[in-house]
């Protein structure tokens, strides 16, 4: 049957990493006439003469990228050059030889931790100039902003759409588990795991377990963000979440309850936790593309759990390293 994707060349950046492997799932189950999932290690994309080849090689109607440089406080606490530089470079490339290469669009990876530290909650587009984001992540988040405003001017003068998705705090399968450089589930999820598995009568847990976030499946995220491809032909900058907030110490009430974990919680309180709150507001997403994030905490938890305890031994656990 005829899709939008029908005879379509899609090549997908990051597509060998976390969001990516998810977004490749959904594509698919599309009647795409070729897919291309760019690896890091045939193409660097913080270097022109890859990136220009690449499109040589690989010619594409529609790219969806998805490749970054990402990490947890930590890594960004001690590689703020490297995440500056290289999320800059791999954004600024992929989407000009994009343009140049003749391609209709780019669908991109923004950043939730891109939008002013001191927001209004939830969250709007309008506020995503409003101030200077949390300072930890702030050489990542500014690098990711600078999409948005290369989808700007691209479209202003050679009309060529950059859609720029900005994913709430993303979770699930595939995702990076070194404990240096984890985001905050993956990072408990692997705590839990290794308790249980491996019999430890404590976990620990940094800062006080009250800040919330609006966690969001990664899932659902690649559904939005293959949907947005199909109906944008102009630039959007929309958030893609779930638009709920939920506190750290909820998510370890969950994975405690779905593991059996019989131990203590030893709360850190010495240890940084980031911003206190971050919310989206989803009203845009609804209104222009019918976008819900439909699965729950609980459940995309135990998606995520389940998967790293049948991968343990082949998921991400060691090194900071860029997606594939």
């Amino acid at each position: 049957m005829s899709s939008y994707w029908s005879g379509k060349r899609v090549l997908v950046t990051g597509g060998g990493g976390f969001l990516g492997s998810h977004v490749v799932n959904h594509l698919r189950e599309k009647d795409c006439g070729e897919l291309f999932v760019v690896r890091s290690r045939d193409y660097d994309l913080t270097r022109e003469a890859d990136v220009e080849r690449l499109y040589k090689e690989h010619p594409s109607d529609v790219v969806m990228h998805l490749a970054g440089y990402v990490g947890g406080i930590f890594a960004n606490r001690n590689y703020p050059g490297d995440f500056f530089y290289r999320n800059l470079m791999m954004g600024a490339l992929v989407c000009h030889y994009a343009y140049k290469s003749g391609a209709t669009k780019v669908v991109a990876a923004g950043a939730g931790c891109g939008y002013p530290e001191f927001a209004p909650q939830p969250i709007k587009e309008e506020d995503y100039w409003s101030g200077y984001p949390q300072d930890d992540s702030a050489p990542y988040s500014l690098a990711k902003r600078m999409l948005h405003v290369q989808s700007m001017a691209y479209w202003r003068q050679y009309k060529f759409p950059i859609i720029d998705i900005i994913p709430g705090n993303i979770y699930g399968e595939w995702d990076n588990f070194d404990l240096n450089a984890a985001h905050v589930i993956p990072a408990l999820v692997r705590k839990f795991v290794e308790a249980v598995d491996d019999g430890h009568a404590s976990l620990p847990v940094w800062g006080s377990g009250k800040p919330t976030r609006d966690f969001v499946y990664a899932g659902d995220v690649a559904e939005g963000m293959v949907l947005a491809a199909e109906k944008f032909e102009e630039p959007v900058l929309m958030n893609m979440s779930s638009g709920r907030d939920h506190a750290i110490r909820e998510v370890i009430d969950i994975l405690t309850e779905i593991t059996g974990f019989k131990g203590a919680i030893d709360w850190q309180l010495d240890k940084p936790e980031g911003q206190i709150s971050r919310r989206f507001d989803m009203s845009k997403a609804k209104s222009l593309l019918g976008f819900e994030a439909h699965t729950g905490l609980k459940d995309g938890l135990k998606k995520t759990l389940d998967w790293y305890r049948a991968n343990r031994a082949e998921a991400r656990n060691l090194v900071v390293e860029a997606a594939e």
